[in-house]
Formats: C-alpha cells, structure tokens, sequence
C-alpha cells in the first residue's frame, strides 16, 4: 500500500527496519567503538566492542513533530519514560502515552521527571487527566504530585482520576514467631496499600500547594457545557462505581477535616477521584468509553508484592498490552495471545544481575576490579540478583514468554531497561536465542527509549524518534472560554465582579512596593520588564 500524502515524515516500518538494521552485518543500527567482543554469545557480552554511550538506532530513526495530529485510524504510543532505577540522564524514569484517533488519550505510568518530556512533546495537562498506575513504586508514580499540582491552575478543570490497583489484603506471618509487635507469631499487615488510601495521602499532603494556587480559577461553572457530574462520567466511561474525590484521611479522627472547605467539589481541578482496580482480577474492565471506543482492561502480574497489575488496551481493531513490571508469568502471555496478532507488546525487561552489578560500580566488565575487591563485587551481583528474583524479567526470560505468545505480536517493544548500543546487542543475543526468527533488530523487536513515538495502523507500524525543544514550555492543549471557569476561591470584588485576587493569602508586611510611598519614584515597572 502506497503511503499516504500525510506521511511525509514517514516512520520506519518493517521493511525499512531492515536498511537501518545492522547488528547481524556488524553494526549500521549499533555503533561499535573498535575494542573487545562484537557479536556476542549468550553470557558472554563482555568486554564489548559496542558502545557504551549512546542509542544508534534511535538516532537513526526518523524525526517525527509529536504536534502532527493523530490521524481517525491511528494509535500512537509515545515512551515518555523508559528506564529503571538507578536511570541515566538520558532516560526517565516509566511513562508511556497513549492516543487515540476517536481523540481519546491515557497516561500509563508517570515516574520521576517524565513531565519535562510531556512538556517537550506539547502534551498539556488536560490532557493527562486519566493516569493508569501499575504499582505504587516512586519510579512509576513520583510525577503524579507535579501533575496534581499544574494541572488545575493551567487548563486541566476537572478531577485527576488516578486507576490503580486496590488494597492488597496481605499478611505475612514471621517463620520464628519474633515478630516484634503483639504477640508471638501474629501477623504483619494487612496495610492500607491501595490507591485510594494513596490518593488521600497524596490531596493531604499537597494542601498547601493546591491553596497557594487557589487565587487562579482552578475548576469549571457546572453550568458550563464542558462539566460532567459523576454519573455521566460514570456512564461516559463505562466505571463500575460513581466517583468520589478523596477526603482527608484525618476526617474520622477529627472534625476539623470534616468541614466543607476541606473537600473538594466534583468540578474543581484538585478533586482526587481514585479508580480501584481489584488486583488479582484477569480481564476486569478499568475504562470502556463507547464515545470514543477506547476500552483499558487490567490483569494482574508479579513483582514485588501482591498487587501490580499490567493492561491490555483496544481500540477499533488494535491493542497494546502494557505488562509494567512483573517477573515472568502466564496472564501477560495469556492476554497478548489470540485470534490475531497483537499489535504493540510493551513488556519490561532487565539486564542480568552481573551486568547491572558492573553498571551501577561504572565497570566495563563484570568481576572485581582496582578498587572493587571480590567482596564487594560479589554483595552488589547478590543485590541485583534478589532485586531480579523479586520484581523482574531478564533478557533470556523475555525470550521464552515472546517465544510462547501466539501468534506473534506485530511489534515487541522491552521497556524499562537501560539502553546503549552494549546492553541492546546483548539482550538481542538472549532473546534470539529463544526466537531464533525474531529478525534483526527493529523488524518486529525494537527496544524503547524516550520519546519513541509508535504510530500504529492496521496495515503498518511506523516507528520515529520525536523531534522537539530541550526548552519548550508547553503545558497547555485547550483553551477554556473564561465564562466557563468557575470563581477563584480566593477572589475579591471589582466593581460588581468577582476577579482573582492573588495577594489574598500573602503577609505583605515586608513587601516593597512598585513605587516608593515616600518619593513616589517607580520602584520596578508593573509590566515586569
């Protein structure tokens, strides 16, 4: 099929993968620096000729502007994050975006510093108001307070909806019966865990930023055509109970909390509305938008601690499955298998214990080196290693749970992994080991980096690397008419009109004036200049 007018900026599908790849022909798409192994056996990647630094394929990719409007048949997925902990500069910590033709959007994950990439890419907080949470660790959530904070004040008027998954109901019971509260052999947990008891910490704690901007309209008049009350969005998008904004948890324990201007109306900015998905349930719809045609399920996975869940999403004929972190399990397999293709397989995967050991101690081979003795070799490969047993699904394992998805996925995309030319080459290695008929890199496994854009179409995947501003400061996508905004909470009259009042909650005691009261000489211009 020819290509379309509109894809002058055309991205690289799989027979173009093919002129860019080069990790079979000895490195077009993996830049090699001339010293040690090249191609390297399975467990034996280093020392490594490629390099260390840097991402070739990525660079190779075609730029892409992510301001090209979504075409009616296409699903772009954006990483605006992709690495694990401890991250390079280069990579943020987990965030994927996903939109949709019918104009529909979802955030999948927001870890630490992902928002400077959303603000690269032009994404304005109203459109990040529905957030997907796999699991409560900070490199999957620490950017929700940037997102709770900016958003009400700029063009984001109504409720962060937070989905994740609920309480997890776990106890554990000490083998020993020494566990030190209570008495012997009583439980430890169950905790409040959930995302609901999440949010409510999380509106808590930020009570003095939300009120410091509360002098700005940070909500909508719910006359105004743009405001749905719970039970439309409820039905609109298909949840199972009506939202509810989180109150503060103190409120039980102290009618202080319990007062109305501690709670948060359905249509101001910062009302916090959890979504809580029941962890252990396979298939369980989060979102289903018959407007739109959107539809999110979730399934459950391993890491950690009970209670991670990955995704499945569908729109029109095409689906993403996001797995997030997990150990190797069956559900993601189960769930990106079936009649058809699936068309984008978004899986983590990490490096191996001693290679994530010889990363994180600035090694270029794994073992004890000057200045690093055996044993303290030896206690970081076992912390990797227990961190891997815990949480996480190696490069080998990967291979096996894509070697059983049938049929194939169209795209399989490792995420959460930390990617130069070395650690790419080496994974690539242990994955077509397992599939020995995945192809080269880039034709049907391509590993993600930040602001990778995938432009899903039935007959197509194009794959780009975002063109954009290490200075832009975009943070909106929609203009709200001032007749829809509700009155700033701390307002004061002009005339007959309610307008903002910015100085409302300052000691303006120690302030200096912009003319002087004494010689009335102009202090500093009210124009800022």
């Amino acid at each position: 099929m020819a290509p379309r007018a509109s894809d002058k900026r055309r991205g690289i599908s799989r027979r173009d993968s093919l002129k860019l790849s080069g990790l079979a022909l000895g490195g077009l798409a993996l830049g090699t620096q001339g010293k040690g192994r090249g191609l390297c056996e399975v467990g034996r990647c280093y020392p490594t000729s490629y390099k260390t630094e840097g991402y070739t394929y990525a660079r190779q990719l075609p730029p892409f502007d992510p301001l090209t409007p979504v075409e009616p048949d296409e699903m772009r997925i954006s990483f605006m994050g992709s690495s694990i902990p401890p991250n390079p500069r280069a990579q943020k910590m987990m965030s994927i975006f996903v939109q949709v033709g019918s104009g529909d959007q979802a955030v999948f994950d927001c870890g630490s510093g992902v928002c400077a990439n959303y603000s690269a890419m032009g994404i304005g907080w109203a459109q990040m108001n529905k957030i997907f949470i796999s699991h409560l660790h900070g490199d999957h959530m620490s950017d929700l307070s940037y997102i709770y904070q900016s958003g009400p004040q700029s063009d984001r008027k109504m409720p962060l909806f937070v989905f994740g998954p609920g309480p997890t109901g776990f106890h554990w019971k000490d083998p020993d019966n020494t566990y030190p509260f209570g008495d012997p052999g009583d439980p430890r947990g169950d905790y409040d865990d959930g995302t609901k008891t999440f949010c409510e910490m999380l509106r808590a704690m930020l009570r003095w930023q939300s009120e410091s901007f509360c002098f700005q309209s940070t909500g909508l008049e719910t006359s105004s055509g743009l405001y749905h009350n719970p039970e439309q969005l409820q039905a609109l998008w298909g949840l199972k109970d009506v939202p509810v904004p989180v109150t503060d948890p103190r409120a039980p324990y102290d009618s202080r909390y319990q007062q109305e201007h501690y709670k948060d109306p359905f249509s101001d900015g910062y009302a916090v509305v959890p979504v809580e998905l029941q962890y252990d349930l396979i298939g369980g719809t989060a979102y289903d938008n018959h407007e739109t045609g959107l539809k999110i399920t979730h399934f459950p996975v391993i890491h950690t601690r009970r209670g991670s869940i990955g995704f499945k999403l569908e729109w029109r004929g095409l689906s993403m499955v996001y797995t997030s972190d997990t150990k190797p399990e069956e559900n993601c397999i189960a769930q990106a298998s079936g009649e058809k293709p699936l068309d984008v397989f978004i899986h983590e995967m990490v490096v191996p214990p001693e290679v994530w050991a010889m990363k994180i101690l600035g090694l270029s081979a794994p073992g004890p080196a000057p200045g690093i003795d055996e044993a303290t070799w030896n206690a970081m490969v076992d912390w990797t290693k227990r961190v891997q047993d815990s949480s996480h699904t190696t490069q080998g394992a990967f291979g096996h749970i894509l070697s059983r998805i049938s049929p194939r996925p169209r795209l399989t995309v490792p995420t959460h992994f930390p990617v130069t030319d070395d650690t790419v080459a080496c994974a690539l290695e242990s994955v077509q080991a397992k599939v020995p008929d995945i192809g080269r890199l880039g034709e049907q496994l391509s590993w993600s980096f930040d602001l990778m854009v995938l432009r899903v179409f039935k007959d197509r995947i194009l794959q780009h690397r975002a063109a954009v501003s290490d200075y832009s400061l975009v943070t909106h996508s929609q203009t709200i008419p001032a007749q829809d905004q509700a009155v700033p909470k701390y307002w004061k009259y002009e005339g007959a009109r309610k307008v903002a009042d910015p100085t409302a909650q300052l000691d303006l005691t120690a302030a200096i004036p912009q003319t002087d009261p004494i010689t009335h000489e102009e202090n500093y211009r009210d124009d800022g200049y």
